[in-house]
């Protein structure tokens, strides 16, 4: 499971002396950890399982988010050299991730999806924006989502 990868990665990196990614990995393993302590009030999913997978994906996928928007400031900072850093550790994480629909997959689930709510309007977008997570959280950017379900719902 995606636990026991990024174990296995922290330690490969630990003996190939990476200390780049040994740093991004021992964040990507704060933020999980603090994801599970958040958890165990609601009850965690056992460690091994899809469920506890798509935990972990969701902190990668919000670690990703939080890093390309530090991206974005830096280079309107003019910050280069931490841009590069924050570029660097979007690497180590996205190596964790599972891979990401394309744009026109994401428009043929939207669509399936669409036909399967019988979703006719704007007034169903919170629905088909619900079931679209249900259904791919794990490969997709849900921000990105967002704007062909408005394109798919308008049209």
């Amino acid at each position: 499971m995606i636990r026991d990868d990024i174990k296995q990665a922290q330690i490969a990196a630990m003996k190939a002396g990476d200390k780049e990614a040994r740093a991004a990995i021992g964040l990507i393993q704060a933020a999980v950890k603090n994801r599970d302590i958040e958890a165990r009030t609601s009850g965690a999913p056992e460690p091994g399982t899809a469920a506890d997978d798509a935990l972990v994906v969701e902190v990668l996928q919000k670690m990703v988010k939080q890093r390309r928007e530090s991206i974005d400031m830096y280079r309107k900072g003019g910050r280069e050299e931490l841009t590069a850093n924050e570029e660097a550790e979007v690497a180590v994480i996205e190596r964790f991730l599972p891979q990401q629909m394309s744009e026109d997959e994401t428009r043929a689930a939207i669509l399936t999806i669409k036909n399967d709510l019988g979703a006719s309007g704007m007034k169903d977008m919170g629905r088909v924006m619900a079931e679209l997570k249900a259904r791919h959280a794990a490969n997709l950017d849900m921000s990105k989502a967002s704007g062909l379900v408005k394109a798919a719902l308008a049209g």
